[in-house]
């Protein structure tokens, strides 16, 4: 518990178990309990520095904080995500009595494109050349990618399945894992991915998925590393700055102009908004998917054309 007074945050031990509280009663991957952790800090070194008490803070005080993270090169959107962690932890703290409103809701915070996102995509055919580089590399490599390229899932995902999260339900080969939220989720297991994965496992039956030599779980910056290496090997010029969000964006992207609905690529993502899908379709403005080639088909139907004869996009597929 925390008193309902000021003295509390003073310690960093008391800041730290707050903190700690604080995590403990969010359902949250351990990569964002990380970033929050770093975030909270960063704002208590703030404070201590100008000898501000954090109980005691403003508005005011969170908008210095603010620009003078972005004055040091940080984007907006990495200033917004800070803030959002830090109004949680006094949304919390506003809970417990320590503090008598949350002085990062009244701020000032940074404006961000929410239609356009930062993390480099790659197209079909990057996303076939990274997936030919990963079978040169290995039997491993190439399951790993295959299952990024094929269901889209985040690197937390990825790398927390273990070998007997890969089964069988209702004749489709699927894999089970804990999605953001904490949420139970399973998805289809392509034929591709499921082979590679048997190639790579070579009967083993037990056990994180994807293991280093060693035995022990491969991490983030493990595949972090992997697919820029295998993205350079592969000639994809922006390979310094790719990651594996950035297959997670080529799934939803690839999806949506195959025609696949926008609800079923949220769901296979697991967004909580459909507005998320629509930042990861980075084909989303190309005007072959205007809408109004379907109507003047439609029209042209019904006012009598050939059967069959529709009309085509300046990209050269037919509508209809």
């Amino acid at each position: 518990m925390v008193p309902r007074q000021a003295g509390p945050l003073a310690a960093v031990s008391s800041a730290e178990q707050v903190t700690e509280a604080w995590l403990a009663n969010r359902r949250l991957s351990e990569h964002t309990r990380s970033a929050y952790r770093r975030d909270v800090a960063s704002w208590l070194a703030w404070c201590a520095g100008r000898e501000l008490e954090p109980l005691r803070a403003s508005f005011l005080d969170v908008n210095a904080y603010a620009r003078e993270i972005e004055s040091s090169g940080l984007s907006a959107a990495s200033v917004a995500r800070k803030l959002s962690g830090l109004s949680s932890w006094y949304t919390f703290l506003a809970k417990l009595g320590a503090v008598p409103a949350n002085p990062v809701a009244g701020a000032d915070r940074p404006p961000v494109d929410r239609d356009h996102s930062a993390t480099v995509g790659l197209s079909p055919e990057e996303v076939d050349a990274l997936l030919a580089a990963a079978d040169r590399d290995g039997a491993r490599s190439r399951a790993l990618l295959t299952v990024l390229a094929d269901l889209g899932l985040r690197v937390s995902e990825l790398i927390g399945l273990d070998v007997d999260d890969v089964g069988f339900e209702r004749g489709h080969r699927s894999v089970r894992f804990v999605g953001k939220g904490g949420r139970a989720r399973r998805r289809v297991l392509t034929s591709s991915a499921g082979v590679a994965l048997d190639g790579y496992l070579g009967g083993r039956a037990e056990g994180p998925l994807f293991m280093t030599s060693t035995g022990n779980r491969l991490d983030r910056h493990a595949v972090f590393r992997l697919v820029r290496r295998l993205a350079r090997e592969a000639g994809i010029e922006s390979w310094e700055r790719l990651s594996p969000h950035s297959l997670r964006h080529a799934f939803a992207t690839a999806a949506r102009s195959y025609g696949v609905p926008l609800e079923d690529v949220q769901d296979a993502m697991g967004h909580a908004d459909p507005r998320t899908t629509r930042r990861y379709d980075r084909d989303r403005h190309n005007l072959d998917r205007d809408p109004a080639y379907t109507i003047a088909a439609a029209r042209a139907r019904r006012e009598g054309g050939e059967a069959g004869a529709y009309p085509r996009t300046p990209g050269g597929s037919r509508t209809g």
